[in-house]
């Protein structure tokens, strides 16, 4: 585990019960897995041609190119960068995203921006700004439900064979790499992922599916634990193997050879330390894990430093 900074950051502490929510997620769904053996739910035919999930629960879509897309230039007077509208179509909605392009870039890298809950594209501001500054292209989608997820709403969809919108956030996340590598200023092979809180984890997963993707950085984040879930009669291996399709963790070893970076502040308000560092010890390398002092949930400028040097690293 890499040691790199001292200096300490200061933000307001969120409530402990959101805390202790994250921590306690892993038996809140060994429950509501024994729930659904005990009342017998049973998997339907899901929609193959669009998403499958192997018994593994790792979650795959059909190859995702050449996405139908308009855009719209409305880069501002006092800024240099080209700032460009996107609309896009994926898994049935589209999808607004907000590019950004550092003066005269040419053949530049991209990077894919997905916020964490409740944040706007137009409100993640300042990775897509530092991105530029350090010569990278990056989009930043508004994400569905801006983020939010409800795993026991979208358990009840898999049952019922329908997409549920994780996955669609994951095939958002896929579609906007997409389109940003097909921007003229943009190199297409040159493409990583970067997600804050539980866009980290939409991005964790992208990068292991997407075989494309150079790597991914999570700020924030962490896996669900899943496979700490004790499994025997009273699970419903059906609802099992969809709590493993969107838990992070169960994605790690899919992203070996490419860069695993994770980064967060060790008294982190939402999202404990300790769980960032149990996924960071299940991830194979090449990984880093950047303790950040202080207890903002979220990009930090003390990240600064280390974002451009693994970008550097992805991206050589």
């Amino acid at each position: 585990m890499s040691q790199k900074h001292t200096s300490k950051g200061k933000r307001k502490t969120e409530t402990e019960q959101q805390k202790m929510k994250v921590k306690l997620l892993p038996l809140a769904l060994g429950i509501l897995l024994m729930a659904a053996g005990a009342i017998g739910i049973m998997h339907s035919s899901n929609d193959s041609d669009q998403w499958s999930v192997s018994d593994g629960g790792i979650l795959s879509f059909p190859a995702i190119k050449n996405i139908d897309y308009s855009s719209n230039d409305i880069s501002a007077a006092n800024d240099a960068d080209i700032i460009r509208e996107v609309s896009f179509e994926s898994s049935g909605s589209q999808i607004a995203g907000l590019i950004r392009i550092p003066e005269s870039g040419t053949n530049v890298p991209g990077v894919v921006v997905l916020p964490g809950a409740g944040v706007s594209k137009e409100q993640q501001t300042t990775v897509p700004q530092l991105l530029s500054s350090l010569g990278y292209a990056s989009i930043t989608i508004d994400q569905r439900n801006l983020g939010g997820i409800n795993p026991q709403g979208d358990l009840a969809l898999y049952i019922n064979g329908t997409e549920p919108v994780e996955y669609m956030m994951v095939h958002d996340a896929l579609a906007a790499a997409n389109v940003l590598g097909e921007q003229p200023e943009v190199n297409g092979s040159d493409i990583a992922m970067l997600g804050l809180s539980n866009g980290g984890r939409f991005a964790i997963i992208a990068t292991a599916i997407e075989p494309e993707i150079k790597g991914v950085i999570g700020i924030s984040t962490s896996g669900y634990d899943t496979d700490s879930i004790e499994v025997n009669d009273n699970v419903n291996m059906n609802a099992y193997r969809f709590y493993r399709s969107i838990d992070p963790d169960n994605y790690l070893g899919m992203i070996s050879t490419r860069r695993f970076v994770m980064l967060h502040s060790v008294n982190d308000s939402i999202v404990p330390y300790e769980l960032a560092l149990r996924t960071y010890d299940k991830a194979e390398e090449p990984k880093v894990l950047y303790p950040i002092n202080g207890s903002t949930h979220g990009y930090s400028r003390l990240m600064a430093d280390d974002i451009q040097k693994e970008l550097e690293i992805m991206f050589q």
